[in-house]
C-alpha cells in the first residue's frame, strides 16, 4: 500500500513542460530569424544609401576613389562583403540587448544573494509561508525556482504516506524540473552569439582577400605601378578586417558575459534548492507512520 500510494503522489508527468519548453523554442527561433533578416535589410540600405552616398566620393560618384580622409567611402569601397559584416555587429548588439534584458529580468527585483539570503533564512526559523512571500516579491526565475520546490515543500509536509527519503526525492525532482524550464530561457540566442564570434573574423579575412585580389588585378591592368591606387585598395580592403575583427571581439566579450551571469543565477538556485532540501529533512527526519527515525540499511 505504500509502494501504491508512492506511486499516485509522484511529480507531475512532464509532459506539459516539455510542451511549453517546444513552443518556447519556436518562439525564440522565429525571433531569431526575423531578427537576423531585419539587420541585414538595414545593413544593405545603410551600405548603399548612407556609405555610397556621393558625397564621401571624388566627383560625387561612389565609383571613383573616397575622398580624403572619409572613411564611410573608405567603408564603402571594402565591397559586398562590409553588409555582411554589418548585419553580423547589429545582430551581436540586438542579440546582447536582449539577453541583457531577459537574464536581468530573471534575477528579479532585488539582489539575487539578499534573496538566497533572505530564503534561507526564513528556512532556518521554519517560515515557509515567509519564504513563498519573498518569492512572490523577488519575481524571476530564481524565484520561480525557489517557490516551486517550497510549494512542493508544503505538499510534502502534509504527506503521509511516503517515507522521508521519497519526499525528499520528490522535492528534489520538483526543484531541477523547475530549472530544466527556466534554463533555456537563459540560454536561448548564446549560440548564435558564439557563432558569430567565430565566423566573424574568418568572413572579414575573406573579404580582405577578395579586395586585395581586386587591388592587385586593377594595378596589373594598369601597366605601371600606382602607389597611391594600390596604397586605397588594401586601405579598403583591410577595413574588412576590422570590422570582422571588432565584431568577433564584442561577440565574446558578450558570451562570456552571459555565461557568467547564467553560471551565478544557477549557483544561486542549487544554494536555494540544497538549503529547501536540508531544512526538509531536519524537520521532517522521524518517519511520518511510524514516528521513529528513517533507517537506511
Amino acid at each position: 500500500m505504500e509502494q501504491k500510494n508512492a506511486m499516485n503522489t509522484s511529480p507531475r508527468p512532464a509532459a506539459p513542460a516539455a510542451k511549453a519548453e517546444a513552443q518556447s523554442s519556436g518562439g525564440a527561433s522565429l525571433f531569431s530569424v526575423l531578427v537576423i533578416i531585419l539587420a541585414f535589410i538595414v545593413s544593405v540600405l545603410v551600405y548603399k544609401f548612407v556609405l555610397g552616398d556621393g558625397s564621401h566620393f571624388q566627383g560625387g560618384d561612389n565609383k571613383n576613389n573616397p575622398l580624403p580622409g572619409d572613411y564611410l567611402g573608405i567603408v564603402y569601397k571594402g565591397g559586398f562583403v562590409v553588409p555582411v559584416l554589418m548585419t553580423m555587429l547589429l545582430c551581436v548588439i540586438t542579440f546582447s540587448i536582449e539577453r541583457m534584458l531577459t537574464i536581468g529580468k530573471a534575477k528579479g527585483s532585488k539582489s539575487i544573494e539578499s534573496f538566497v539570503r533572505t530564503v534561507r533564512q526564513k528556512l532556518n526559523a521554519n517560515d515557509i509561508n515567509g519564504a513563498l512571500v519573498a518569492c512572490d516579491q523577488q519575481k524571476g526565475s530564481v524565484a520561480n525556482v525557489v517557490k516551486a520546490g517550497l510549494m512542493k515543500y508544503n505538499e510534502m509536509s502534509r504527506e503521509t504516506g511516503m517515507a522521508t527519503d521519497q519526499r525528499i526525492l520528490a522535492i528534489q525532482k520538483e526543484i531541477e524540473e523547475s530549472t530544466a524550464l527556466e534554463l533555456p530561457m537563459l540560454e536561448k540566442n548564446l549560440v548564435i552569439i558564439s557563432t558569430l564570434a567565430s565566423i566573424a573574423t574568418l568572413t572579414g579575412l575573406l573579404g580582405t582577400v577578395f579586395g586585395m585580389i581586386n587591388a592587385f588585378a586593377a594595378l596589373a591592368q594598369a601597366g605601371s605601378p600606382d602607389a597611391v591606387a594600390l596604397a586605397n585598395g588594401i586601405s579598403e580592403a583591410l577595413i574588412n578586417t576590422a570590422l570582422g575583427i571588432g565584431t568577433s571581439a564584442l561577440a565574446i566579450v558578450a558570451y562570456n558575459y552571459f555565461t557568467s551571469k547564467i553560471d551565478e543565477l544557477t549557483y544561486s538556485i542549487d544554494e536555494a534548492g540544497f538549503s529547501i532540501i536540508q531544512t526538509f529533512a531536519g524537520q521532517h527526519g522521524n518517519n511520518a507512520n511510524t514516528g521513529q527515525p528513517v533507517r537506511t540499511v
